[in-house]
């Protein structure tokens, strides 16, 4: 049986200003964006991923506090594009760090308006071997 990771909450403190980082900066897709009276809630995807992130309020009796969630890691296959793409729109991106001349061993971070925290992993091998084939997208 597979078991695979789908969705990842992370907690945040204003929900449009979330959607706003995420979409229209980082460039995940919105999948979509729910409004009631007891619940605000967005669920967002990077392109080419099976995972996506959910940011807002939704009915939960263990409630993280927005900002806590640390080490959330992406992979894309140029670190250095995705680091000038994410400057480029106003993220504050850190510095490129090699930690092992070996694929996968060249990272950078970001955080979002909240202080959650991102590590971006290169991986070289996902320009030709993404994890979702191209054809599906």
């Amino acid at each position: 049986m597979d078991w695979t990771l789908e969705v990842v909450v992370v907690p945040v403190g204003d929900t449009a200003r979330a959607i706003e980082f995420y979409r229209d900066r980082i460039g995940f897709t919105l999948d979509h964006h729910t409004v009631n009276e007891t619940m605000d809630f967005a669920q967002l995807t990077p392109r080419g991923s099976g995972c996506s992130i959910v940011v807002g309020s939704v009915p939960s009796p263990h409630t993280m506090t927005p900002g806590s969630l640390h080490g959330l890691q992406l992979v894309v296959a140029d670190a250095a594009t995705a680091r000038e793409e994410l400057l480029s729109r106003g993220v504050e991106a850190g510095e490129i760090m090699v930690l092992d001349e070996r694929d996968g061993g060249t990272f950078f971070d970001f955080a979002d308006p909240d202080g959650n925290t991102w590590a971006v992993q290169q991986l070289r091998a996902r320009a030709d071997k993404p994890l979702i084939p191209r054809d599906h997208r």
